[in-house]
């Protein structure tokens, strides 16, 4: 596998490090969880469980070996200095300053082993006035403005589906950390990086700061492009209250639907681009996707060159004939499900160990006796 032979110490919990973290273990890198006593990360107890673990805490961590250190004592830190000695990456998602007072920042690390790459994952990252401040996913999204353009119908905030800046910032550190690695390679150094949810989700803007950037003006949800304003990117409900999406601009698109419904004269409320004006269209839409139900609409559409997709529930989506056929979802020998690497290569495919760790499994294999 691709990273056969990478040694990671990750000291993350919840769900950015570990989500990175497993990310490195599906294609092959040794990644060392070192957890605290007791019940080690909580996401062990977080949501229902399917056998010894709850099915997050599996979905964030197959494939590692867990060892438990006290890193308050002596002992463990110790213990931890001499995994990082043989480290490649480490992984830490403390709160600014945490690291610093154990000894063990980037600087003292480096300091014995110049060759590690070194990713701090924080809500705020290492510099600025929020740095020491705690929080969430939730929260950075908040702040980085996402919550202002996820309205619900009643056009209040609404808590988005997806932890999107957890799994920004877990993405950008993986990409980071691999960028490290490459340049590890011509000069030997390792570096250190530090990760902001909030700056990642804000990086993620790029298709929504138009009116933000050119005007300084809040976008107006209803009329963006892809936030509402255009009728070929739009939620409607169908007959039996299931929902579709229109999720196609293009001329093409509008053409082939409109031509279709016998309403061509749409048209060109679509080539004026998004917007109020297209109201009439997004009207008629509406009163004509209630006329059949969503299984009519998804034969209606069967073949037809349009964007469209039925809005699945997510037992439909993992049964999709194309989620299946990708290879989204995996049965263990269990019978458990695990969410499939999403990393696709046609040489060296992922073959994750989807065994998840017990708490301090490995601890003696990689720490040996912990006695003072």
């Amino acid at each position: 596998m691709k990273l056969t032979g990478l040694r990671v110490v990750d000291l993350s919990v919840f769900l950015p490090g570990p989500y990175l973290t497993m990310s490195l273990a599906d294609h092959g890198a040794e990644v060392i969880k070192v957890e605290a006593p007791g019940i080690g990360d909580p996401a062990r107890e977080i949501g229902k469980r399917d056998g010894p673990s709850t099915v997050f805490f599996r979905n964030f961590n197959r494939g590692k070996r867990s060892v438990v250190l006290d890193l308050k004592t002596e002992v463990g830190r110790l213990a931890l200095l001499r995994l990082v000695d043989r480290a490649d990456v480490f992984v830490e998602a403390f709160r600014p300053g945490v690291m610093a007072r154990l000894g063990l920042d980037f600087e003292s690390l480096a300091r014995r082993n110049p060759r590690l790459v070194y990713c701090s994952i924080s809500a705020f990252g290492q510099e600025g006035p929020y740095r020491d401040r705690p929080a969430h996913d939730l929260a950075t999204e908040a702040l980085g403005g996402i919550l202002s353009i996820n309205l619900g119908h009643d056009g209040t905030p609404a808590i988005p589906g997806l932890p999107a800046a957890d799994l920004l910032s877990a993405l950008q550190g993986l990409s980071g950390i691999l960028m490290a690695l490459y340049r590890r390679e011509r000069t030997g150094q390792g570096d250190f990086l530090d990760i902001s949810m909030q700056a990642s989700i804000l990086a993620a803007c790029p298709n929504i700061v138009g009116s933000v950037f050119a005007e300084g003006l809040q976008p107006v949800v209803e009329n963006e492009r892809s936030l509402g304003g255009s009728a070929f990117y739009q939620v409607y409900q169908t007959a039996d209250r299931r929902h579709l999406v229109l999720g196609g601009q293009e001329i093409k698109f509008v053409r082939n639907l409109l031509d279709a419904f016998g309403r061509p004269d749409f048209v060109s409320l679509c080539e004026m681009g998004p917007g109020p004006h297209q109201a009439p269209l997004v009207a008629f839409l509406r009163e004509k996707f209630r006329e059949k139900t969503l299984v009519q609409w998804s034969a209606w559409f069967e073949g037809r060159d349009i964007c469209f997709a039925p809005v699945n529930s997510l037992p439909e989506a993992f049964d999709d004939p194309q989620a299946k056929a990708f290879g989204t979802l995996h049965t263990d020998e269990l019978g458990r499900k695990h969410l499939a690497p999403a990393i696709r290569f046609r040489n060296e495919r992922a073959s994750p160990n989807w065994k998840e760790p017990t708490l301090g499994e490995a601890t003696a294999q990689y720490c040996g006796s912990l006695s003072p």
